[in-house]
């Protein structure tokens, strides 16, 4: 008997001194996704003056989807070589940027910021590969009599406009006339009904070029 009370209060002392631990399960590892930035044009040309519109959307590079963070859509022209900011969306998963009007040939991209999600996961930031938009010169036509009167903007100036006349079935060297300091030019067509002709206006560095075919009843 006393064999056992002497274990039974060496047990009871050493409970005394026990202190309570609290368990909890370990903590989850935050994860981070490298993702993908898309751009589109809504056309791969354009006439001065006109809209477009760029969509795209930015997923993990698994396809999984983003939905925080914003997307930045920059422009790089030839006459403003330096990309810059024009649009942005806050909504990064998809996006559409409308009213995009090139002012001569450019390109553009989306640039997305990344984003940390409140479970701690973290999307990166990327951008999508440029998108080419050729801005065509706008030509305006009209006829006053047997006179048919053009201007072509932007910046065509002191330029010369090639015309052509068709004859048979082909379209053949007719006149070269020179625009004035507004870009208008004019010349008279020759006293026949039906008289077709084209307008020849060459490229450079910040315009494609391109031939219209007119008819003058």
């Amino acid at each position: 008997m006393r064999f056992t009370r002497i274990i039974a209060g060496t047990v009871t002392a050493g409970l005394v001194g026990l202190v309570p631990v609290a368990f909890s399960s370990p903590a989850q590892a935050t994860v981070t996704y490298p993702t993908v930035a898309t751009a589109e044009a809504s056309a791969p040309g354009v006439i001065y003056g006109d809209d477009i519109t760029i969509n795209g959307a930015v997923t993990t590079s698994t396809g999984g989807t983003v939905t925080s963070g914003s997307a930045a859509l920059q422009v790089y022209s030839s006459k403003t070589p330096v990309w810059t900011t024009i649009q942005t969306d806050e909504s990064a998963g998809s996006y559409v940027f409308f009213d995009v009007k090139p002012e001569s040939n450019s390109q553009y991209k989306v640039v997305y910021s990344g984003a940390t999600e409140t479970n701690g996961d973290v999307h990166t930031p990327s951008e999508s590969a440029p998108v080419t938009v050729a801005v065509q010169r706008k030509t305006v036509l009209k006829t006053k009599g047997l006179v048919v009167i053009g201007k072509i903007k932007p910046d065509f100036a002191k330029k010369k406009v090639v015309i052509k006349r068709k004859k048979g079935k082909k379209y053949v060297a007719w006149k070269k006339v020179k625009t004035n300091s507004q870009g208008a030019f004019r010349f008279k067509a020759p006293g026949s009904r039906g008289f077709k002709f084209s307008v020849t206006i060459p490229a450079d560095t910040h315009y494609i070029g391109f031939t219209t075919l007119y008819e003058v009843y």
